[in-house]
């Protein structure tokens, strides 16, 4: 089984805090639609004839894109692939381009998962992130999918936001959890370079939330999702039994997956590849049939990073005798003796054959996993 992921790259202006691949300009879109299509028939064989069980429409916002572009990517998935009976398949969308005729229109298509950009029900937060929507159009939305079938909806949230207060920060938690939807992902807020979040930085026009905060606002998150009974299965992720992320949970089990358009990444056991993260230049690279920019072959010890960063990130963690039979006696050593001081200091769990991050070492998880990592 294998994951297909589409990249659409369009945006009608960008989140000061994003730095995924997006593009502003709108005239590329229908060329772009003809490129997937291509590439699709360029790349069929990546996956080796694997039958496709999830489908993930990512970006950018994929919601950009008409009913009638996607019927056509369908078409040309139904007639490449082969697809699992009742698989997955998501679409990415924003709140203020939702409306009861475009949800309409969406439901006639294959889609039977939405994932929605809300990142916050407080409107002075979404104003400083510059998103389009306001608090009641993210209500709205989420209504109108239910009122259309569409019950599998998930939603994004951000926090650690300059001036974000503990107390705001519940508040918004709380709005999540009476929404009643089955899927929460909720994640900390990041300056990276390159974007105008992290100029406002660099100028000293904001400050990031401290340490002692940022731990209160994810401790927060926790004990009221899980109270609510959510299962959190991913450090990032939370959901209500049964609603798991199919296409996420392929990558942090190492399934295999294909990427397509501008930035995206495929993986199949072997190697990685990813095309360029330009959309000009993606459509030329399409059109004289060379899509893929870059990539690299994976070895034993690649392999076995790929594994630890991946599972060591949700609830299952990593059985002892799967690490020996994929990577050999000397690499399970190696995890086994690392991960002893983190089971002294009770951060990670040593039960039976699984090892796996407590609820305190999931705060310090980053430094865990680096050091359970293969370095020569």
């Amino acid at each position: 089984m294998a994951g297909l992921y589409i990249h659409v790259p369009f945006c009608t202006k960008r989140c000061i805090y994003c730095d995924f691949f997006s593009n502003t300009e709108m005239k590329y879109k229908a060329p772009y639609v003809e490129a997937i299509i291509k590439e699709m028939s360029l790349r069929k064989d990546y996956l080796e004839g694997e039958e496709i069980e999830t489908i993930y429409f990512g970006g950018g916002t994929p919601s950009q894109l008409s009913p009638s572009d996607f019927a056509r990517i369908f078409e040309a998935i139904q007639q490449t692939f082969i697809v699992k009976r009742n698989a997955e398949i998501t679409l990415e969308a924003n709140p203020d381009d939702i409306t009861e005729y475009s949800v309409k229109e969406f439901c006639k298509l294959p889609f039977n998962r939405v994932s929605m950009g809300v990142q916050s029900f407080n409107d002075n937060d979404l104003r400083f992130l510059n998103r389009r929507h306001d608090s009641h159009e993210a209500h709205r939305a989420v209504e109108l999918w239910k009122e259309n079938g569409i019950h599998n909806i998930s939603i994004d949230l951000i926090y650690g936001l300059p001036g974000q207060t503990l107390e705001a920060w519940k508040t918004n938690v709380k709005e999540a959890i009476n929404l009643n939807i089955p899927h929460i992902s909720a994640y900390m807020l990041t300056y990276e370079k390159g974007t105008a979040l992290y100029k406002m930085l660099q100028a000293g026009k904001i400050k990031p939330a401290d340490d002692d905060l940022s731990l209160a606002l994810f401790t927060t998150l926790i004990n009221m999702l899980t109270t609510a009974g959510y299962i959190h299965y991913e450090i990032s992720n939370f959901a209500k039994q049964g609603f798991f992320s199919q296409h996420n949970s392929s990558y942090w089990t190492g399934k295999k997956y294909l990427g397509l358009g501008p930035a995206a990444h495929s993986y199949n056991g072997k190697n990685r590849q990813w095309n360029i993260d330009s959309l000009p230049k993606y459509l030329e690279g399409i059109k004289n049939e060379l899509p893929v920019t870059d990539g690299e072959i994976l070895n034993l010890f690649t392999c076995y990073n790929d594994y630890i960063v991946t599972r060591m990130r949700t609830m299952w963690g990593i059985k002892l005798s799967d690490l020996q039979k994929l990577f050999g006696d000397n690499l399970k050593n190696y995890f086994f003796k690392a991960a002893q001081p983190y089971i002294k200091e009770r951060l990670l769990i040593y039960n039976e054959d699984i090892i796996k991050l407590s609820e305190r070492g999931i705060f310090v998880s980053d430094g865990i996993m680096s050091d359970l990592m293969y370095v020569d």
